[in-house]
């Protein structure tokens, strides 16, 4: 005999199929209670907006026991990532398709038809130098590893916590298995609802962006597969209460580390504070953020609810916030790890605890960067004590929150791809005229949405500006044979 709880929540992955009149936002939530009074429903039609294409989904609402669910409805969760290497012979392909993407790489008019031929070059050019930086971590990216893990432990706590059975996809945006594979894949299993869910926990254009813009380019090209599919997007997590919690556990594992001695070390500096911790986020362009990007914010925001859960300056922690694999001349994000580190050694701290606040797996910029260039600049620096908070990868607590962010987008309204790209200030998007505006419902207020149809010319020429930047540096690049390839975590 199924549990209530278990049983409910079946209930609501029926109601994945029961979608909302056209006139009200798409929700995939559907009053459980409502639900087992009635004996049949009406199909009801929507209109879903992708890029350029308007597609009508019309499902099957009749009302299904536990026993039909398992058969008749089929949730997917499809996670996506960045993607990397997996040996050094994999280095120059995968350069290459990232050097390829005109989202990272916007070339002017002219330039564009030239986009593969310059991609061949400088990825040609660079694998030497990254295929000797993925040597020094074991001879290639562990993230595919890792988003497996967290695939199957996601899966499994969804199974065993809620009695829900989904089947997972990775999507890489630059090295198999692609995105456009698992969507594949995704339409051969006769998935019907999907959850997509990018494994990074801040939103930004040349990430999260990028990925989306990818799903969005196949559900229009491809309308006819998917036109009994309903998906929604989870954008960003950063806030959530089981991820702040996941990364403050691990923070604080970190700070019980240091010894009696390493923190009377650190007082006889004269500091009010013996121990310290660096958030060395991800960096991006200051193009970006100018162009509407809200990853700033949302790094800020993160920082901010994660500090609440340590030890405070009462208890002798003090916090920072610095932006890691800036390259070539333009500004980006400020303070640089680089430029922190140098500068709290001068202070005279000790004892630090740096912390990759922008991946949930390990990876190039965490177990090369950060464990090998800024460890040595650090100790360069006088900091004696150095420690490195893992990234999430297969804790527990963080597996069993993505779960729940699965259970909770499928009991929310619903947010498509375009619509989380308009959320999001993406840039040069073309959307159709009419855009429903109640269809954003779930992603903020009808006034902000129509601000941002407003200011559409504004950010489609911010968007250029920022891209040009990125060219700017790959010129720079060229000229003087300093990496780009920290940029995007490679």
């Amino acid at each position: 005999m199924m549990t209530s709880t278990k049983y409910l929540c079946r209930v609501a992955v029926i109601s994945v199929l029961i979608l909302a009149s056209s006139s009200s936002s798409c929700c995939f939530a559907f009053s459980p209670a409502k639900l087992l009074q009635s004996t049949s429903m009406n199909s009801n039609k929507v209109q879903t907006m992708e890029q350029k294409a308007a597609t009508t989904l019309t499902l099957d609402t009749t009302v299904m026991t536990p026993e039909q669910d398992e058969e008749e409805s089929k949730v997917g969760v499809l996670l996506l990532n960045l993607g990397g290497p997996e040996t050094g012979d994999d280095v120059e392909g995968f350069l290459y398709n990232l050097f390829a993407d005109p989202d990272i790489i916007r070339l002017p008019g002219p330039l564009a038809p030239l986009q593969s031929l310059i991609a061949l070059f400088i990825s040609k050019r660079r694998a030497p130098k990254s295929r000797a930086a993925y040597e020094s971590i074991g001879g290639g990216s562990p993230i595919l590893k890792y988003s497996n893990a967290q695939a199957d432990l996601m899966t499994k706590s969804l199974k065993d916590r809620y009695g829900l059975n989904v089947k997972s996809y990775i999507g890489m945006r630059y090295w198999y298995p692609f995105t456009e594979e698992a969507l594949e894949q995704i339409q051969k299993d006769k998935i019907n609802a999907l959850v997509i869910l990018p494994l990074y926990p801040q939103f930004s254009i040349s990430t999260s962006g990028s990925s989306l813009r990818v799903l969005q380019e196949v559900f229009a090209k491809n309308s006819d597969k998917f036109d009994k599919m309903v998906h929604t997007v989870i954008p960003s997590w950063y806030e959530r209460p089981g991820y702040v919690k996941a990364m403050a556990n691990l923070i604080k594992t970190e700070l019980d580390s240091f010894t009696p001695e390493e923190i009377q070390e650190g007082k006889d500096a004269g500091l009010k504070n013996a121990r310290h911790i660096l958030f060395s986020a991800h960096g991006v362009p200051r193009s970006y953020i100018d162009a509407g990007d809200p990853y700033q914010k949302q790094i800020q925001e993160c920082v901010k609810k994660i500090s609440q859960a340590l030890p405070g300056e009462e208890e002798g922690v003090e916090i920072h916030l610095s932006y890691q694999s800036r390259v070539g001349p333009i500004e980006w994000l400020r303070p640089y790890t680089d430029d922190v580190l140098p500068e709290l050694g001068e202070k005279g701290v000790k004892n630090l605890v740096v912390v990759p606040i922008s991946f949930v797996s390990e990876h190039i910029e965490t177990l090369e960067e950060i464990d090998l260039e800024y460890r040595e600049l650090a100790e360069e620096s006088g900091i004696t004590n150095w420690r490195r908070c893992p990234a999430l990868n297969t804790d527990a607590t963080f597996i069993d929150d993505m779960a729940d962010m699965v259970i909770d987008a499928l009991n929310e309204p619903s947010q498509s791809v375009t619509e989380a790209c308009v959320a999001n200030n993406v840039g040069d998007i073309d959307l159709d005229e009419g855009i429903d505006i109640a269809g954003v419902g779930g992603v903020g207020a009808e006034s902000d949405l129509i601000g941002r149809e407003n200011l559409k010319d504004k950010e489609r020429i911010n968007g250029r500006v920022a891209m040009f930047g990125v060219a700017l540096t790959l010129l720079i690049e060229l000229l003087n044979g300093q990496s780009l390839t920290h940029m995007f975590g490679l």
